[in-house]
């Protein structure tokens, strides 16, 4: 992205790389099948967990993007924040969009027994984690300073404690 001061300067936008890893793990079921969810994992199961979990990702995305959008701040994180988001479903995870687009993908692998797109998930995370979170705290910090320390010893990072690391 830019060396902007006034924003994350993030590696690479979420989406695209979400949109990558799907691919990514696509190819390389084409490439390498190696057809474990397929064989350990019944299709109805499958779907309805896919489904599952593509719904509850989008609704935790969905209700991130309509808090930002409601406090006026920038939904895309190479873009300057104006505002330090804290409620909603904020109060509870502070990186509710790209839990949600992890929970997509995920979902998504699950549901067509993509074993390599799960794998590419867990990338996926990696490099949202290292290349935005890691950045988005730094730049949140400079840029709201006891607010945002505040916010961050109250909300895990990512909501579920065993991945909530404060």
């Amino acid at each position: 992205m830019t060396d902007n001061p006034d924003t994350a300067n993030i590696i690479v936008p979420p989406p695209l790389m979400a949109a990558v890893a799907l691919v990514v793990g696509l190819v390389l079921d084409w490439l390498a099948p190696a057809y474990i969810l397929s064989l350990m994992v019944a299709v109805g199961v499958r779907i309805a967990v896919g489904l599952v979990l593509m719904a509850a990702g989008g609704a935790l995305g969905f209700a991130a993007v309509r808090v930002f959008r409601k406090a006026g701040t920038a939904v895309r994180p190479w873009k300057p924040s104006s505002a330090l988001v804290t409620e909603d479903v904020f109060q509870w995870l502070r990186n509710p969009m790209y839990v949600g687009l992890m929970l997509m993908l995920a979902g998504f692998a699950v549901m067509i027994a993509s074993d390599w797109t799960l794998v590419m998930t867990i990338a996926f995370a990696l490099v949202i984690h290292f290349g935005v979170v890691k950045r988005e705290e730094h730049y949140l910090e400079a840029k709201f300073g006891d607010a945002y320390r505040a916010y961050r010893k109250r909300v895990r990072r990512y909501g579920w404690p065993p991945f909530g690391f404060r």
